[in-house]
């Protein structure tokens, strides 16, 4: 690789890893309170993100939409998601393992790092993922677990619709989709957003960047790999190296090529995202290894996605 190629990648991850990294000694020396965590979380996703995500998509036209990266990445994830529930068993632990291997943290690194890398065309593609992605993997993996749980005893068929159904419409309402949506719908009206409602947008969205990525530091901080490193270790590396050869190979198949296909590897190269840890707690099943691997995949995540871009680019 040459070095014009390695400058621009490396220009758009150093800040990104700088600010974990600040958010890693901010965790370490107790300037921000565990109690803390929770609120500034709820801070970034409540009110930051959806001003970004609202006035990225409020100018992007539907027909200018490429959907062909929802089929071919999620073709990959879901085909390796089925896999790795064969390889880790048909059982609550088993499906959440395999959540791990294949559910990208692509909002709080994702977004920041592809608009630094690739940016406003990179990030539209990115965001055509993550408007489905929770939709898309959570309520798969919402239905195999309820499945998993009922695998020893009769499937209540009706329990089971209204679980996926609750699933569904968490996802729907969840603060990531809807302000993507709401942003889509308001770009079809063919109006602008005045400039005392785009300012303050802009403004809040340009906070969620640092925010979302000093608090994966501090919750970095706060992980520790100890005696599930060796598991924890197997699954960061299908996260961070086979699921995206999986996906640039559906890429390749569904003819998608340039920057859609850079984005679409990326993001399934990023770290695993925090959601597994939801599940694990959820069903009550591995909880310290997936704390574990969350915490190893963001810090293999440093060398894998770079490994990534640098090819990639």
């Amino acid at each position: 690789m040459n070095l014009h190629a390695a400058q621009p990648v490396f220009a758009s991850l150093t800040p990104v890893f700088l600010l974990i990294a600040a958010g890693v000694v901010a965790g370490r020396a107790g300037w921000i309170r565990l109690d803390a965590v929770k609120d500034l979380s709820n801070l970034a996703f409540m009110l930051l993100i959806p001003a970004l995500l609202f006035r990225t998509m409020s100018n992007v036209h539907v027909e200018q939409l490429d959907l062909r990266p929802i089929g071919a990445y999620f073709s990959a994830a879901l085909g390796f998601f089925v896999v790795l529930i064969a390889v880790y068993g048909f059982t609550a632990r088993g499906v959440v393992m395999a959540l791990a291997g294949v559910f990208s943290n692509m909002v709080m690194i994702g977004i920041t790092l592809v608009e630094l890398a690739y940016g406003q065309a990179g990030l539209v593609t990115l965001l055509t993922l993550v408007s489905v992605h929770a939709l898309i993997l959570l309520t798969t993996a919402t239905v195999m677990l309820e499945l998993a749980v009922a695998h020893t005893g009769p499937v209540k068929a009706g329990a089971l619709l209204k679980t996926a159904a609750r699933a569904l419409v968490g996802s729907l309402l969840h603060p990531i989709p809807l302000p993507i949506l709401c942003g889509l719908l308001f770009a079809q009206t063919g109006w602008q957003l005045p400039t005392v409602v785009d300012k303050p947008l802009a403004l809040l969205g340009s906070a969620f960047g640092p925010v979302s990525l000093v608090l994966v530091g501090v919750t970095l901080a706060r992980s520790s790999v100890g005696k599930h490193w060796r598991d924890a270790l197997g699954i960061g590396l299908c996260k961070n190296l086979l699921l995206p050869a999986l996906v640039g190979l559906s890429a390749w198949g569904f003819g998608i090529t340039g920057l859609p296909l850079t984005v679409m590897v990326v993001a399934a190269g990023l770290p695993m995202g925090a959601n597994v840890f939801l599940f694990s707690q959820r069903y009550g099943v591995a909880h310290e290894l997936v704390t574990a691997s969350i915490g190893l995949s963001t810090m293999l995540a440093l060398v894998t996605l770079s490994a990534w871009m640098l090819w990639l680019a």
